[in-house]
């Protein structure tokens, strides 16, 4: 666990390395936000980054997110809270009502039930698009031939406020390729944010234009190991 002195150096080194990434490239993004990836990782472990100055955070898991996220967000209204992991269905009202972005908007299914869901609690959340960049069997999006159909989709038939569009690269393969062509796919969809990058690669995404990206393990150290069964 980081103490405050630590979350703060780590936090500080992390924003260094974003701001060089971003000037060193022909045309970088204007801002890039930093989505703190706290997944597995206890309120306690979480709570130096907030006191610290964070205040954009990314959860995998809606169980997971509400064991920790209520109680933080009463100590700090300001807290922005991602969905950057698959979204089942019957989890879909409580994303709506737990987080504030959700970024693995990946079938037309998805799409309606969310939209049914935030009209039903009135909220309008802006989403991502999950495109499966590298076409891999075991990982969730929408392919990226029919991603821009897919915007289209879910702007006009199911009313869905699309920010942008998220990937996660093939691990063992160079991502900048693949980044550059969610870049492209952005173009086409006309939006102007792109969540991609993550520890080991995220100044690459910069490179290529990422809006924003989604740090673990550069921020929290090792993770946890999960409880048995999940």
């Amino acid at each position: 666990m980081q103490s405050p002195v630590n979350a703060a150096e780590r936090l500080a080194m992390i924003g260094a390395m974003i701001e060089r990434a971003r000037r060193r490239f022909g045309q970088p993004p204007e801002k890039v936000t930093l989505v703190a990836v706290s997944k597995t990782f206890p309120a306690e472990a979480i709570a130096p980054f907030i006191n610290a100055g964070q205040r954009v955070f990314g959860e995998n898991r809606v169980q997971e997110a509400k064991t920790k996220w209520p109680a933080l967000r009463a100590l700090h209204p300001d807290l922005e809270l991602h969905l950057i992991g698959p979204l089942q269905t019957n989890k879909a009202r409580e994303a709506v009502a737990l987080f504030d972005v959700i970024e693995t908007v990946d079938r037309d299914k998805l799409a309606g039930v969310l939209a049914e869901e935030m009209a039903r609690g009135g909220r309008r959340l802006p989403v991502f698009v999950q495109v499966n960049i590298g076409l891999e069997p075991q990982k969730a999006g929408i392919a990226p031939q029919e991603a821009v159909a897919f915007v289209t989709r879910c702007r006009q038939v199911h009313g869905l406020e699309v920010a942008g569009l998220m990937c996660i690269p093939p691990e063992d393969q160079p991502p900048g390729p693949y980044f550059a062509q969610l870049a492209m796919l952005g173009g086409e969809a006309g939006v102007n944010q792109l969540s991609m990058g993550m520890s080991g690669d995220f100044e690459t995404a910069i490179g290529m234009g990422a809006t924003h990206v989604r740090l673990g393990s550069a921020l929290f150290g090792q993770r946890p190991p999960l409880p048995q069964g999940t």
